[in-house]
């Protein structure tokens, strides 16, 4: 087990701050000699650690949608673990991915997307339920049309097609969520922390990460990595492309080990699609996956939701697939 960084301070994980990238360049370095850590493209196995979504957003108290779980610290437990889990095992991870959750105001779970017949926007939280839309209880926002390249009328088809395909697929019901991962806002970026880790991990291993970008297509949630809730519209038209570079990545990796925020949301549908690319492909493959069980939470909002059980057999339902749910205080040689 490497020791966790001189610069690291775990009491940091709710802080945003800025990263020294030079002076923790040198540091790497005298870490790498020091420790006689090769780099990553000597590796005999290798190992990918994908982190999705561990942005401000989700994971600083008092940001727009903080995973705070049922303990109320989810979030910055998850990743003070996550961090000490990156430095304690920089040698066994070869290369490290992470996601971008990445939103516009014009989208489809966000309050200006709909409107009542008092011309109101639904308060964060609501679920659009597909009766309610039937009925017109809520519409597509018509102002947004001109500004979405649509017209009114396709747009309130659209949110119905959208919300029957969700029923059909056995997906969540749609929800508005307060504006998040904003893009050009602080709560796009990365939890400074983890910034620092991967930084670390990059210069020590010189391994280059991988970003990710998703989230960002106006007529569709886009929880999992692997691509949208909803693929076509109602007029079978492309909302956006499902993402195989992750399986393809995946059948060339010996691991892969996957963390960050929320488990019952991004996590979740991720680990899903990536399950049902791999059962059309090689079942077998479930077993290269590592979930960070320690290092992700549900999303709580107290006397709203809480998805912690069903995320929960979603983990259970992984496990018996052949994926290994495994905590951060064991090291990868030892799996």
């Amino acid at each position: 087990m490497l020791p966790l960084s001189e610069f690291y301070k775990p009491d940091s994980l709710t802080q945003v701050y800025r990263v020294d990238y030079e002076n923790l360049f040198q540091v790497a370095g005298s870490f790498r000699t020091k420790h006689g850590i090769t780099p990553s493209s000597a590796d005999q196995q290798s190992t990918w650690l994908l982190l999705v979504d561990v942005q401000n957003t989700f994971c600083i108290p008092g940001f727009e949608l903080y995973v705070g779980g049922r303990s109320g610290n989810g979030a910055v437990d998850d990743n003070r673990r996550l961090c000490a889990f990156i430095y304690h095992n920089l040698s066994s991870i070869t290369s490290i991915s992470a996601t971008l959750d990445t939103h516009y105001i014009f989208q489809i779970f966000h309050p200006l997307f709909f409107v009542n017949s008092l011309g109101e926007n639904p308060a964060p939280y609501t679920n659009i339920h597909l009766e309610d839309l039937v009925a017109g209880k809520w519409k597509f926002n018509p102002a947004l049309a001109g500004q979405l390249g649509i017209t009114a009328e396709y747009g309130q088809r659209l949110v119905l097609h959208y919300a029957e395909t969700l029923a059909e697929n056995g997906k969540y019901e749609l929800t508005i969520w307060p504006h998040h991962a904003m893009l050009g806002g602080i709560g796009h970026a990365l939890v400074s922390a983890i910034e620092e880790a991967i930084f670390f991990h990059s210069s020590v291993r010189l391994s280059q990460p991988e970003f990710i970008i998703k989230g960002n297509n106006p007529f569709t949630e886009n929880y999992s990595v692997l691509g949208p809730e909803v693929l076509n519209g109602p007029k079978g038209e492309s909302l956006g492309h499902h993402n195989f570079k992750i399986l393809e990545k995946l059948k060339k990796v010996d691991r892969m080990i996957i963390a960050g925020q929320a488990k019952s949301h991004c996590v979740s549908w991720t680990v899903e699609d990536l399950l049902t690319d791999i059962q059309e492909v090689d079942p077998m493959l479930a077993q290269k996956i590592y979930l960070l069980e320690d290092c992700t939470s549900a999303v709580v909002v107290p006397g709203l939701m809480d998805y912690t059980d069903s995320a929960n057999a979603q983990f259970t339902k992984f496990s018996e697939a052949g994926m290994h749910l495994v905590q951060s205080t064991s090291l990868i040689e030892n799996w």
